[in-house]
């Protein structure tokens, strides 16, 4: 395989993996939305194991986009990314006036983090890593997580404020930087990786299966000691992203990986039988359809009363409904255009 077949095969996994992962991720905001997180059924537990794991992969995903933009230069791509987060930040605190669990905020501190660590070392990279999860159990043992919150229907008193701003951006919102930024992180040093070896393909989906197993695994024996302690320090050892704890990182790293190992091995044989080509363009405009999801989708969820009250598989069907239109939308948008509406606004604004 030529060079240029690699790198196409490389970027068509990527793009596959996104993609997979924006299904995943519509699945659990609609399963929130409409109030269908209760039950202990099948589906349940399934769609319960893409909380928090479709999102780190998506971080993850742009970790590995930051890594490769900084391989073709370095000073441009500062200039670029800087940009494009506060373009991501300005969009983001406007989709929060809609939607609670924006990401797009978090993901403009991210990147600005993110950009600024670039010139490191992997080994660097992987201390960072550490650091955030450890700065976490730290801060969770000595301030008060709650502050701020309603659990009883995930409302956040004093976003708008200075304090409750950071608060919730660093410590106890739904995807807080520290220790979110590690995602990002380790997509960097993945980055660095020959993504176009099969052999490094099978590591990352091996190696993820082994981190998931290892993770639930830890967490499952663990979880029983503590409960005995004291039923509040449960929280210090499950896999479940809020609050999110080192083996919820250990395990959102591992289903990362095995996505974009597994996507990266099978971009190839999906391209050949004709299937790829349907797939990629949504995974190629991931932020229109992240807004999309929240504008059209949940609006037609509101309009026809289905939010709060439902069941997992109503929740299921909903999302299904919504990402088939979405794939059609992103085929036939792409037969005329080369990037999304956002993207296209976003390259024309941060170039």
């Amino acid at each position: 395989m030529s060079e240029m077949a690699q790198k196409n095969s490389r970027l068509l996994g990527l793009d596959l993996a996104r993609y997979l992962a924006f299904i995943g991720m519509v699945i659990v905001n609609f399963k929130i939305a409409m109030g269908a997180e209760e039950g202990n059924g099948l589906l349940s537990h399934l769609t319960g194991a893409l909380e928090g794991r479709a999102a780190a992969s998506f971080v993850v995903l742009a970790g590995i986009g930051l890594g490769l933009a900084g391989q073709k230069g370095l000073d441009q791509t500062i200039g670029v990314t800087i940009k494009r987060a506060l373009f991501l930040l300005v969009l983001g605190l406007l989709n929060m006036t809609i939607f609670d669990a924006d990401i797009l905020h978090y993901y403009a501190v991210y990147f600005l983090f993110g950009v600024l660590l670039l010139p490191l070392g992997n080994r660097a990279l992987i201390a960072w890593i550490i650091g955030l999860n450890l700065a976490f159990v730290v801060m969770i043992l000595s301030l008060d997580y709650d502050a701020g919150w309603d659990w009883s229907d995930y409302t956040y008193r004093g976003f708008w404020t200075p304090v409750g701003f950071l608060r919730n951006l660093f410590f106890n919102g739904w995807h807080p930087v520290i220790p979110w930024l590690g995602f990002l992180l380790f997509g960097i040093v993945l980055s660095r990786w020959p993504l176009v070896a099969r052999g490094r393909q099978i590591a990352l989906m091996l190696g993820g299966l082994a981190a998931l197993f290892l993770a639930e695994a830890l967490s499952g024996a663990l979880v029983p000691i503590f409960a005995a302690e004291d039923p509040e320090l449960v929280d210090l050892v499950t896999t479940q992203p809020v609050p999110p704890m080192p083996l919820y990182t250990l395990a959102g790293l591992g289903a990362a990986s095995f996505l974009v190992g597994a996507c990266l091995l099978l971009a190839g044989p999906l391209q050949r039988i004709g299937v790829l080509q349907y797939l990629v363009p949504a995974g190629r405009q991931t932020l229109t359809l992240y807004i999309a999801h929240i504008l059209i989708g949940m609006g037609v969820l509101e309009a026809f009363g289905l939010l709060g009250g439902q069941s997992v598989g109503a929740a299921l069907l909903a999302a299904g409904v919504f990402c088939a239109a979405a794939t059609l939308y992103a085929v036939l948008w792409a037969r005329r255009f080369k990037r999304g509406p956002i993207e296209a606004v976003m390259r024309r604004l941060a170039g």
